[in-house]
């Protein structure tokens, strides 16, 4: 066989279905080879950076990589972004790029850039196949990298001169990666500590949800009788209306959940990962001891100072400690505290106070509808911007794994090909994407995409005419704003144009019926919601006003 052959069989080895790519003519080999697959469906997108955002999404959801191609040069760096993203979001992800043929590296030559060399700083690995016999190794090993903790972005190119040669390989063997449990002095020295403290907080990152442990992390927390907050990108390790949920750190401004961990004398972080929110940011002052537990060593940070390091399988590490602790008191911070942020965030913004300045509708009141109408198998797709914080803080999902939110390489542009990706990996889900106008036209050009599949999908779109997010932070720091407003489309004529549904909401009584009947015509949907960007400051200014006790 030749070699694209005998990689499309690895691929399909490694049980791939999906390749989410634009063709080009220096892998033309590989997109013949590909046509003849029984099991991998080619999904031809209209921009690169959309197929590195659709297998992005696809592999935070599935746990195994999604795969996206390009050919060499503009194809490559087109797809750069969104391999950034998945490998700081920790989203298994396998890029395949073309490349020019190994006799014209040498010297200037047509579109050739060192893709390898660009793409080594933002994958967990980048190899270039320089012969053949190679590729079952190669896949192989990319796979298994890509999934592996902490999963990411894995490169692999093929010069188009290698990829017609005639090669007698075969695929490796899939082998489970090792689950390996912590020291026994590790866990007897978290034990220790944990009978020590008067009031442990537990903090759970975006490695429980991966490691498939939300079940052991709230079995945990009920043993302990301890509150447990979540970063972005764990939302939904816990019910939301469980009484430990301290619900969402990570807004870099006070917040109750904040004040919660100031209260506390030891930190448990559970699959927390930096990249989300820096431990400067909640244990400045007075650094309290951190229990690491995690799949990997800690990362080294002043403001992270670790008492015990639990490296090992994170779910066998909770039913342990569940098991062996001998602590037996209650704490939760302050009553009046705890009891302030369940009654804000369990608030329902109605009519009349859900509509802000010229009739715009206040965020929360936007979620609130999502939160009422949405089953527990949901998934909600965040775009980046204002509406990111207002999901994050705001919006609670019933079950984990069901919003994804960018928050590590945090992207513009991800939620219309991230909902490519959450369909054809939950089709049976519902799946609802908010986004601002400023991503929505970034890589809104996928609803084709979409549309060519049959997929069904509802599209939040909140308008305001403005880069909200940045315009809020220019606010708040110099009481001014500049270089974020633009103008937008007529969203109902681009919807028509695209041959979907478009649907408008004039005022808040509209809302819930509009959503209603959006997830009830199961096709792609496109909802544009004027939105009151004034309840941006005004959540600052709030969250400003609140004394943290220390």
């Amino acid at each position: 066989m030749k070699a694209t052959d005998l990689l499309v069989e690895c691929l399909e080895n490694e049980g791939v279905r999906y390749i989410f790519g634009i063709p080009g003519e220096e892998n033309i080999d590989f997109v013949h080879s590909l046509a003849a697959s029984r099991q991998i469906q080619f999904v031809a997108v209209r921009h690169e950076q959309g197929a590195a955002f659709m297998a992005d999404v696809y592999g935070r959801l599935t746990g195994k990589a999604g795969v996206c191609l390009a050919t060499l040069g503009p194809g490559a760096t087109n797809l750069l972004t969104g391999i950034g993203d998945a490998n700081l979001d920790h989203a298994p992800v396998v890029a395949i790029t073309g490349q020019a043929g190994l006799e014209r590296m040498h010297k200037e030559s047509h579109q050739y850039i060192d893709v390898v060399a660009m793409f080594a700083p933002v994958t967990k690995w980048a190899v270039q196949i320089k012969r053949p016999e190679t590729i079952p190794e190669i896949v192989r090993k990319a796979f298994k990298l890509a999934e592996m903790e902490k999963p990411g972005a894995v490169h692999i190119e093929l010069p188009e001169d290698l990829a017609a040669d005639e090669i007698d390989k075969r695929p490796l063997p899939k082998t489970e990666l090792p689950r390996t449990v912590p020291s026994a002095a590790s866990m007897e020295k978290a034990l220790e500590l944990i009978a020590a403290s008067r009031k442990p907080f537990i903090i759970a990152g975006n490695g429980v949800i991966r490691q498939g442990a939300s079940g052991q992390l709230q079995s945990f927390a009920e043993s302990l009788k301890v509150p447990v907050a979540h970063t972005f990108m764990a939302k939904g390790v816990l019910p939301p209306d469980h009484p430990l949920n301290m619900y969402t750190v990570g807004l870099q401004m006070k917040d109750y959940v904040l004040c919660g961990i100031h209260e506390a004398d030891l930190i448990l972080a559970v699959g927390y990962d930096f990249v989300e929110y820096l431990p400067i940011y909640w244990n400045e002052h007075d650094p309290k001891p951190i229990i690491h537990i995690d799949t990997l060593p800690a990362e080294v940070d002043e403001h992270y100072p670790v008492a015990a390091e639990l490296v090992g399988d994170i779910p066998a590490t909770l039913d342990y400690l569940t098991k062996h602790h001998r602590r037996a008191k209650e704490w939760m911070p302050s009553g009046e505290l705890h009891e302030k942020l369940k009654q804000e965030l369990a608030q329902t913004d109605a009519a009349p106070a859900a509509v802000g300045g010229g009739g715009r509708i206040k965020p929360k009141a936007i979620l609130d509808q999502v939160a009422k109408i949405a089953s527990a198998n949901t998934i909600v797709i965040s775009d980046v911007g204002a509406h990111k914080l207002w999901i994050a803080r705001s919006y609670q999902p019933k079950l984990p794994n069901r919003v994804i939110i960018s928050n590590g390489f945090a992207s513009m542009g991800i939620a219309i090909p991230g909902a490519v990706g959450a369909k054809l990996a939950c089709p049976d889900d519902p799946v609802i994407c908010i986004t601002g106008d400023g991503g929505f036209l970034m890589n809104g050009v996928e609803i084709e995409t979409a549309k060519r599949l049959g997929l069904a999908f509802t599209i939040l779109l909140l308008s305001d005419a403005k880069y909200g997010l940045i315009d809020w932070k220019l606010k708040n720091r110099f009481d001014a704003s500049f270089g974020v407003e633009f103008a937008n489309p007529d969203f109902m004529k681009l919807a028509e144009s695209l041959c979907i549904a478009g649907l408008r909401v004039n005022h808040p009584a509209e809302l819930e019926a509009t959503l209603q009947k959006a997830l009830a015509m199961n096709e792609i949907v496109l909802v544009e919601i004027p939105v009151d960007n004034e309840e941006n400051l005004k959540l600052s200014e709030h969250l400003g006003k609140l004394v943290c006790r220390q």
